[in-house]
Order: C-alpha cells, then structure tokens, then sequence
C-alpha cells in the first residue's frame, strides 16, 4: 500500500500523522484532518515542519514527555495517551488521544479525534460500571435484610417452640372441657405459625452476609450468667417434654464479673442456637450442661451434650452458612453461621469439641467488658 493511499486512510479516520525530527519538532505526514483549523490558526501544509508545544498544540505537551522515552525504549507496541479533552477557539469540547509508535525507524506520533460512536460506546461502559456498582450495593443491602429476616424468624421459631412444648404439658393437667377445647385452639395456631415460617425460611435461603452493629460500652454490656440462666430457664420445659436434662453447671462463681463485650440480645440469640443444636443432637434421658468459666482476658462459654458427635462429613464445614447434618434436624442451617458471624463481631472465637465419652462441646468465648 503506497504512502498516499495511507495518508488518505489516516486522513478519512480523523488521524493527524507526525514524524519526529527533533525534540519537540514534528513534520506532517500525508493529509492534514480538517479538525485541526478548529484549534490553530496557522495555515499548516502536508510536509511542513512544525514545533510543539511552541505551536498551538497543547493537547500533546505532557503525552511527548513519556513519548521521548518510549523512542529511545524502541518497543514494537504502541504508546497511548488516554482521552483527553480540549476546547475548540469556539469554545466545544472535542475529545483526542493520541499514539507514539515506530514505524520502519521511523518516531511516529498520531493524534486521532475521537468519533461519537466511540465516545458513546465508553459512555456505556461507564455507565455499565456504575450500574455494576449500584447493583453490588443493592445487592449488600438485600443481604442484610435477608440475614435479618433470618434471624427474625429463627427467633420466633425457638419461642414458638417453646410454646409447642408447654401447650404439651398442659394435656397432662386437668383441665375442663372448655381448657381443653382452648389448649387445641392454641395448638393449631402454633402448627398454622410453624408453616408460615417454613414458607418463609424457603423463601430466603439465599446468599447472605452482615454483621450488625454494636456498642462497646460497659454500661451496657451483656451479663454472660443472666443470659445463660435465662436461657436455661426458658429452653428447660423443652427438655423436660422430651425426658431430657437442661443444667446450669454448679461451681459457677455467681460474685465474679460475668459481663462480655456484645449486645444481650444477640448473645441470648447466641446461646439459644447452641442448645436448641444441643437438644436436637441428644438422645432421650441425656443431659446438656451449660458452663461458663473466666480467663485471663475472656469469658468462656460451653454447650455440652450426649449426643452422637458432629457428623465427619460436615465437620468441617459446620459454621457455613445452611449446613445440615445428614438428619437435617436443624430448622434453616444459618443457626451455627449466626454464632459464628456475630461472635467474630465482637472480636471472640467460637468452635466445637468431640467429648471422650461421647457426644460434643460447643463454646465461643468473648472478651470481658472494660
């Protein structure tokens, strides 16, 4: 291909072509683009020599420092500008990037005005960006939310199985024909609220994420013993329907300072998960045994029961978000997850413990209020 069919190829694509001859001086190449009368008023002419920055060609002064050194390099790949931006003596802005590149030994520098098709085209990939970015943030946003709804309804899960419970130990007392006629009334709204959270549990097992918030403060930091009594208290008529044991361990020092850095009710949540796990994973007439002990700078808290053990199949992957053993006793398989997110939080460590004698031993331990 002759040099003037290239020059007129160049020229077509809105691409000035300049040779360097010196530093800063430059001669025109074949075809010189119209857009150029739009930024120097000097008349130029194909093959005349000018010099830039001196002439008006600002748009190019910084891009020929790197240029110089990129010459002197002899590296085959072209060196670009990026896209700039200049006003025209009318004032419009018209958009440029510019290339150095060696061409049969010869310093070649190209400035090409950008056409509004490719300025359209990176409008879209910047607007695919942001889009992206918005779309990330959507996204960590529903995830919060569905965490929350999460552990809303695991929540109400518990207590609603607690009531379950209760309501099965009613049928041992006397009660009159209209007790009765209640106590089956009550019952059937339980069952009503255990499908509406299986329904909805379903419905948001997607990916989540989050860890809430919390305050460090000692005036309102969680007592670990009020919580662990409470629990033990609230979880014991479970236990009981079930010919199983809930204790709170006896060499407890109840005059020691039990408060943990954590919010109470995330920690009674906490402590909730460990035993219902517990009671699920227990056989009939088994124990599960709450402890707490102080060390240096944590508070120790444990979970143990009499169970089979954790499965070895999902070892290793129990404080995953959705685990279940192979009985899937469990009700949404975040419970675990919960602990551990929210745990971690508040700067402690949670695990697990196969017992000698069978069964396992839950504990998290979480760094004792200042």
């Amino acid at each position: 291909m002759s040099e003037s069919v290239t020059a007129e190829i160049f020229a077509a694509l809105n691409i000035l072509v300049l040779e360097r001859l010196d530093v800063g001086k430059f001669k025109f190449i074949g075809q010189i683009p119209k857009w150029i009368k739009r930024f120097c008023r000097k008349k130029l002419e194909p093959g005349m020599e000018i010099l830039i920055p001196e002439e008006n060609f600002p748009f190019v002064e910084n891009f020929l420092v790197d240029a110089e050194e990129y010459w002197q390099s002899n590296d085959e790949k072209p060196l670009k500008s990026g896209i700039w931006s200049d006003l025209d003596f009318a004032g419009n802005e018209f958009h440029f990037e510019a290339s150095a590149l060696l061409a049969d030994e010869k310093k070649i520098l190209l400035i090409e005005m950008m056409s509004d098709a490719y300025l359209e085209k990176q409008s879209l990939i910047q607007q695919a960006r942001e889009n992206k970015l918005n779309y990330q943030h959507i996204i960590k946003e529903n995830q919060k939310k569905e965490v929350l709804i999460h552990c809303i309804i695991h929540d109400v899960a518990g207590q609603l199985s607690g009531i379950n419970c209760c309501l099965a130990l009613l049928e041992l007392e006397s009660l009159s024909d209209k007790g009765k006629q209640r106590l089956e009334i009550g019952r059937k709204q339980t069952v009503q609220q255990e499908k509406l959270i299986r329904e909805i549990l379903n419905a948001f097992s997607t990916e989540v994420k989050s860890l809430e918030s919390f305050k460090d403060e000692v005036e309102t930091a969680p007592d670990a013993l009020v919580a662990v009594s409470d629990i033990v208290q609230l979880l014991t008529p479970t236990f009981v329907l079930n010919k199983m044991h809930l204790l709170l361990a006896k060499d407890i020092d109840t005059s020691a300072n039990w408060q943990v850095v954590g919010d109470k009710s995330r920690l009674d949540r906490i402590l909730a998960n460990l035993v219902e796990n517990a009671f699920r994973h227990s056989p009939p007439n088994s124990t599960v045994t709450v402890n707490l002990q102080q060390q240096e700078e944590y508070i120790l808290v444990s979970v143990e029961d009499e169970g089979s053990g954790v499965p070895l199949e999902i070892a290793n992957t129990l404080f995953q978000k959705f685990t279940q053993g192979q009985k899937k006793s469990g009700k949404s398989g975040i419970g675990l997850y919960f602990c551990k997110i929210t745990v971690e939080r508040w700067g402690g460590k949670i695990g697990f413990t196969s017992r000698e004698n069978g069964g396992s031993r839950f504990w998290f331990r979480l760094l004792k209020a200042n």
